[in-house]
């Protein structure tokens, strides 16, 4: 079964179902889709799945295919930015590039912090060894990374966190939250605990483009009863 997905105008395309339920925004010189979680942007030297195989359903009658602006890492799901054109895609690029992008996330972490906000300025560097592969690590000769967060919720154990990244290295708001001491639900890589995956959501993106580009993505089926014991609603009030 296909959808049909407009675009521009009168005209419409036909999508599967599947990717059409993941378009969150629309429109000439865009997309955004909820990326699930568990799907690569790139497809990896081994192959499988990849957001790739998404590109030709999502180019729509334009002439180029869509092309992501910016990464999520496979694990975490939520907004991501494809550009539409050639033009866009440079446009979109320099928002990201410029620090202009205005992300923000949701996380359910272990533990959580005593405070109700703060900021973590922790610079991060790659590292890699035989036996356990790569991964990343605060170090004081890393490349800057600055993390705003703030407490949406609390529950015994748990605490649902808004992030805002004012940088974007790789991993680098699971290896902020673990050098916090309350990593991510999810992730064992940095603590968090294998099982139930990574509880890590790409909620909104802001770009300064014109006109300006603003959605958000609800939280994946596998986030939902540890945000519904930190106080998420599934509707919210007024």
């Amino acid at each position: 079964m296909r959808r049909s997905v407009t675009q521009g105008g009168p005209r419409r395309q036909a999508l599967p179902d599947a990717i059409a339920a993941r378009v969150l925004l629309l429109r000439d010189d865009a997309i955004v889709i909820d990326k699930p979680a568990g799907l690569a942007v790139h497809r990896g030297p081994r192959g499988g799945a990849s957001l790739e195989d998404w590109l030709e359903p999502l180019r729509m009658g334009k002439r180029h295919l869509p092309q992501p602006v910016h990464r999520l890492d496979a694990d975490t799901a939520g907004c991501l930015v494809l550009g539409r054109t050639k033009p866009a895609l440079a446009a979109l690029g320099r928002c990201f590039a410029e620090g202009r992008a205005r992300k923000t996330y949701w996380a359910v972490v272990r533990g959580g912090p005593a405070e109700d906000a703060g900021r973590i300025d922790a610079p991060l560097r790659k590292v890699s060894t035989k036996a356990a592969g790569w991964r990343m690590e605060v170090h004081p000769e890393g490349q800057p990374a600055v993390t705003e967060w703030r407490v949406l919720g609390r529950a015994p154990g748990l605490a649902w966190i808004e992030l805002r990244p004012a940088t974007g290295r790789t991993h680098q708001l699971r290896v902020h939250a673990a050098a916090s001491g309350w990593p991510i639900l999810g992730d064992p890589v940095y603590g968090g605990g294998e099982g139930g995956g990574l509880h890590l959501l790409a909620r909104a993106i802001e770009l300064p483009v014109e006109p300006p580009l603003a959605t958000e993505a609800p939280p994946p089926e596998h986030m939902r009863a540890a945000l519904l014991a930190c106080g998420w609603t599934l509707t919210p009030p007024g």
